[in-house]
């Protein structure tokens, strides 16, 4: 087996949160063994292994191929989300460090009286969001509906589209549209 059995295990486990007195219960093998085969000085037979894997449960073939790392940030705190908006509107885009983002995923903030501009907007690719706060005036094409918290959206972005908030209080929406905008 490949020295990188017992480290691989120890991630794997701690992954799927399960201690290694509960995953050596579960699978037949003696808390110490389970100790001394993470710890790399035992290395266990592929039946072990599997035994062993069949509790988490894994397969083999998808504990050795399996990204354990991830390499890319996760998760996000409000200061690491950049303001890509103009003016009163407040687009925090999350995961804009991410190389190859296949979408954009946002909270945008609407201030009482402010859109997205007096052109509607059209690009390639699908959008779709929910409203959390407040209210919006959306229009897609010929069609405008006023959305409040807990009603969403979702079109596609070929069609001109405009986002007023009317009302006297600030809109919150989460939104999030294909293809990744490069801002």
């Amino acid at each position: 087996m490949s020295d990188s059995v017992g480290p691989r295990l120890r991630a794997l486990r701690a992954l799927r949160g399960v201690s290694q007195r509960e995953l050596a219960k579960r699978c037949g093998v003696t808390h110490s063994s389970l100790s001394l085969i993470e710890q790399d000085k035992v290395s266990p037979s592929i039946s072990s292994l599997k035994k062993i894997l069949d509790a988490i449960p894994i397969s083999v073939g998808d504990f050795f191929t399996m990204e354990l790392e991830n390499t890319d940030q996760v998760f996000y705190r409000s200061d690491e989300l950049p303001n890509i908006g103009s003016g009163d509107v407040v687009y925090h885009l999350v995961g804009a460090n991410r190389e190859n983002r296949a979408l954009s995923f946002m909270i945008e903030t609407y201030a009482a009286g402010t859109d997205t501009g007096r052109e509607m907007i059209a690009h390639r690719g699908e959008e779709a969001g929910a409203v959390l706060e407040g209210e919006i005036e959306i229009t897609i094409g010929a069609d405008v509906r006023i959305l409040g918290p807990g009603e969403a959206y979702y079109f596609n972005t070929n069609t001109p589209h405009r986002f007023r908030n009317l009302g006297k209080t600030p809109c919150r929406l989460v939104s999030c549209c294909t293809p990744a905008k490069n801002f």
